[in-house]
């Protein structure tokens, strides 16, 4: 009976203690300006932020200089046509490559597409001519817009040149099927308007989300350890002597938070900007909530290591770039050497944008993202143990500084 009153009354202060630190945390977060900032401006300023940038989707009119050293029918006719589309603007025609050059240094233009002189002469004759396109890379979408356009221009302009030399003559569907015998047409799959929004934000969002949870917890971990006498992450108190109960009040707290930011980011923001949102609702909150829980469990075992409240700043700020680029969004996966693709499963990011791509932009159900949602729940096991093992540590250590501090006070026999 004894040991059954005892295992209860250890649960109930196991309990209470649990809920002590929620409170306590939720104090820190609320007094804490910095906190606050990466807990609640960030993740809702950002995606709008974000989302108002790239709201035009893709890039119309792009400012294109022509240099026709050719002035003749043909290349005014493939200016004309490029001028025509919605993605090209032709702001100059010129002869002079220097000042073509020079319009692109004052930004005048962004591109310079070049006519050669014997480019008439090259196609009246039966010969393959070229055309060089010069582009200002300081911007990618940019390059895109010059090469749609000019390459559907070619295509379409070859196709008439091809279908006037050719001597045969019979039914106008008899000559396309010779000149074009199996036509093309580009489908943009999960992205219609082939913008750069719905390609890239999905992924934004979700790395907001980790990434604020690891610079707000990571300075409440350096704040506490700069109110502790013994610069360490846990308090000497009687209610934060149990590891388990410290990491589960900390992280109830952060949990609580970020459902109201989880729905703000990943459910209101694509809404409001009609971002592509194809997926199940219950898949995709079913899939969040290991991303969620690997988060928190890395940031807090991250913050063990933060010994000031700058330090997440100057550690994990630049790391936002990085964690895109091996996500496998803006560059394939495929292509990613492997010692970097090992690197980018260390963090939740990783699998947690690719996951959610497929199933929110591409209608993926779970089964089809098993291995994401699978390495999610691994993540948040490991980071969990080393998260219960880093603040055993600190309990340990603020323990044993009280001691020897209690030493020190006492006189000597």
């Amino acid at each position: 009976m004894k040991r059954e009153h005892r295992l209860r009354y250890i649960i109930k202060e196991g309990i209470l203690d649990t809920f002590y630190i929620w409170k306590d945390e939720l104090k820190n977060v609320f007094k804490d300006e910095g906190v606050l900032i990466f807990f609640f401006l960030v993740p809702f300023a950002y995606p709008l932020l974000y989302s108002f940038i790239y709201n035009n989707e893709v890039v119309h009119e792009a400012k294109m200089v022509v240099v026709d050293q050719s002035d003749s029918y043909l290349s005014r006719e493939f200016t004309r046509r490029v001028n025509a589309t919605p993605d090209v603007r032709v702001v100059a025609v010129s002869t002079d490559m220097e000042e073509a050059r020079r319009m692109l240094d004052r930004k005048e233009a962004y591109g310079i597409l070049y006519f050669p002189t014997e480019f008439s002469k090259d196609l009246h004759t039966g010969k393959q001519t070229t055309l060089p396109l010069y582009c200002d890379m300081s911007s990618l979408l940019f390059y895109k817009a010059f090469l749609l356009a000019t390459t559907e221009v070619s295509l379409d302009l070859g196709k008439e040149i091809s279908l006037a030399r050719r001597p045969f003559k019979g039914t106008v569907k008899e000559e396309e099927i010779t000149v074009d015998p199996i036509p093309y047409e580009s489908v943009t799959l999960f992205n219609t308007q082939n913008g750069f929004a719905s390609f890239l934000v999905p992924a934004i969002l979700i790395l907001v989300i980790q990434q604020t949870l690891v610079l707000g917890i990571g300075m409440l971990g350096g704040t506490a350890r700069e109110k502790n006498r013994f610069h360490c992450l846990v308090p000497v108190s009687r209610h934060f002597n149990g590891t388990l109960r410290i990491v589960l009040g900390k992280s109830l707290t952060y949990i609580l938070i970020y459902v109201v930011v989880c729905i703000w980011v990943l459910a209101i923001v694509p809404k409001l900007f009609s971002l592509p949102q194809v997926g199940d609702p219950v898949t995709v909150l079913v899939f969040i909530l290991p991303y969620l829980f690997a988060s928190i469990f890395f940031a807090m075992t991250l913050s063990g290591f933060m010994t000031t409240r700058e330090a997440p700043m100057l550690v994990f700020v630049f790391t936002s770039v990085i964690l895109i680029f091996i996500s496998g969004v803006s560059w394939p996966k495929e292509a990613i050497p492997p010692f970097w693709q090992a690197v980018g499963y260390l963090f939740p990011s990783t699998p947690g944008i690719q996951g959610f791509i497929r199933i929110n932009t591409c209608g993926a159900t779970l089964s089809e993202v098993m291995h994401e949602y699978h390495t999610l729940w691994i993540q948040a096991g490991v980071y969990f143990v080393l998260a219960l093992i880093i603040y055993r540590f600190q309990i340990i250590r603020s323990h044993r500084s009280l001691s020897e501090d209690i030493e020190d006070l006492l006189p000597s026999s």
